[in-house]
């Protein structure tokens, strides 16, 4: 649309004639409502570098509404992230979305859990990606200390953990027995987020980014819903 590659207008157009085929004072009434959300849309995707404002290259047409905060151009670097993204691989990085997702297993993984992933999807809104990762890696210990005391005596299960090696201990414990085909899915989630972790706790300098932080927030997500499938398997003494 004119000169732009992502133009708000006509996604609100596509966005009312397939979701809300709304007309008249119904649709003017309920706009502005549906314009903000595609408008922090926008502004977060452009925070991540898959958008920036403005025409796509020179001499193409602008316009005062395009130029007003309705019109956008793909960067490089989105259309490699489009060309190798899906619908499945998609996390809202929004703190109330974000937060919706993990509520249903908050009672079973407890509030540390939670409270941990909730701080994550704050680093990350704040481009705090080492924080972010470091988060995330917590929050999965979370979930692996939550399966133990299932299994163990609490006191018995911190005791564990807190002595020299205790995570790889308080993980054998928990997965050193099951089934080959659940023992990999599950260090399939938490090596990745243990080496986040540690990487992020040193002081050396580290290559993490938006990249990393953000396919983090998907693992601590995804192993949450792993591990509330299989939760009688991983619980089973």
């Amino acid at each position: 649309m004119y000169g732009y590659e992502v133009y708000l207008p006509r996604l609100l157009d596509t966005y009312f004639q397939q979701e809300e085929p709304l007309e008249g004072q119904e649709r003017y009434k309920r706009e502005p409502e549906v314009s903000t959300v595609f408008r922090d849309a926008a502004w977060d995707l452009c925070r991540r570098g898959i958008l920036r404002p403005g025409i796509w290259t020179v001499n193409e047409q602008v316009t005062d509404d395009g130029s007003g905060g309705n019109g956008y151009s793909i960067t490089a670097y989105g259309r490699a992230w489009i060309a190798e993204s899906s619908s499945n691989n998609f996390v809202p990085t929004e703190p109330g979305r974000f937060a919706a997702l993990l509520k249903p297993f908050q009672e079973k993984f407890g509030a540390g859990f939670f409270k941990r992933a909730q701080e994550a999807i704050k680093c990350y809104r704040a481009g705090a990606h080492l924080a972010c990762c470091a988060m995330c890696g917590a929050a999965a210990e979370s979930i692996l200390l939550a399966i133990a005391v299932r299994r163990k005596n609490e006191e018995d299960v911190l005791k564990i953990y807190a002595s020299a090696g205790g995570r790889s201990r308080v993980e054998k414990f928990v997965i050193g027995k099951s089934r080959e085909q659940l023992q990999r899915r599950f260090h399939g989630y938490c090596d990745l987020l243990y080496y986040w972790r540690d990487e992020a706790a040193h002081g050396r300098a580290s290559s993490i980014s938006d990249d990393e932080a953000y396919v983090a927030l998907q693992s601590v997500l995804r192993f949450a819903q792993f591990a509330n499938e299989y939760w009688e398997d991983l619980t089973n003494s």
